[in-house]
């Protein structure tokens, strides 16, 4: 018989993990990208890595922080993941990871969690390793200036509340969120067209590893939309993505965005897989 068992993992099992995180470079990035920055110690990670064995051997896992994500996770390791989740208490805002795994950790879940504020259950995976050659990068979104934070912010502001439903003011005022806002400027993953002192377009490049990253953030001003303007900006952040960070630049999308799903189309993008996001 099969012998199984979950436990969290330590710093110690860190070429394990990675290799488990690295078998999937697409859909662990977000993951894979925290991992390699920070290792498995649960303080510098923001939280900790579950780990589940079968005869000895990781092959699944689980990250449990502010996310509660599920990693290349067996039907058998979702089980075991979702009764140490239930043991420990929900301290997640939302589960989210590929769908299949996502969705029965959720059925498992839900008695005890529910219910969510929002299930988005299926959120089409898409990767591009080449710009198409008939859209046009816009010329004027670039690199987002330290100095340009307070033009930037309230766009972030205004694309989270949108996307999520809530603020990302709430809670600690927001401290958490610009934090992350002028980690991504200062690392020259922020990107946008700013017009007169105002945001038209904007994207980030989030989660980045040698094999993948992942644009994060997509958003126009209101009263620009149905110009062109995310098609165009769109195609600028992949050409720098690809030029300058990894060979495969992946994103996920509402499957109701029909819009942004045929625009993401246009410009090289390709659907390989779906996700699933739980909010509470």
């Amino acid at each position: 018989m099969t012998q199984t068992t979950t436990r969290v993992l330590e710093p110690s099992d860190l070429g394990a993990a990675l290799a488990v995180l690295e078998s999937e470079p697409v859909a662990n990035a977000f993951v894979t990208s925290r991992v390699q920055i920070a290792g498995l110690d649960p303080w510098r990670l923001g939280g900790e890595m579950w780990g589940w064995y079968a005869d000895g051997q990781l092959r699944s896992l689980c990250y449990s922080g502010a996310n509660l994500v599920p990693i290349c996770a067996t039907p058998e390791a979702v089980r075991a993941f979702s009764d140490r989740a239930r043991r420990a208490g929900r301290r997640c805002s939302s589960i989210v990871g590929p769908a299949e795994p996502t969705a029965q950790l959720w059925r498992l879940l839900e008695p005890g969690w529910g219910p969510a504020r929002e299930v988005r259950a299926n959120q089409p995976l898409m990767v591009a390793e080449s710009p198409a050659a008939d859209v046009a990068p816009d010329p004027q979104v670039r690199r987002v200036r330290k100095d340009e934070m307070d033009i930037l912010m309230p766009a972030c502001v205004a694309m989270f509340t949108e996307e999520v439903g809530i603020s990302p003011l709430a809670g600690d005022g927001g401290l958490l969120y610009q934090a992350r806002v002028a980690e991504l400027i200062a690392a020259g993953r922020s990107f946008a067209r700013i017009q007169d002192g105002k945001v038209v377009f904007k994207a980030e490049i989030g989660a980045t590893t040698s094999q993948a990253c992942q644009i994060q953030g997509v958003w126009v001003a209101p009263e620009f939309r149905g110009r062109g303007y995310s098609e165009t900006g769109m195609a600028a952040v992949l050409r720098h993505a690809l030029t300058d960070v990894a060979p495969i630049v992946s994103l996920y999308v509402n499957d109701y965005n029909t819009p942004a799903r045929k625009s993401y189309s246009r410009i090289g993008f390709r659907e390989v897989g779906a996700f699933m996001s739980v909010l509470f």
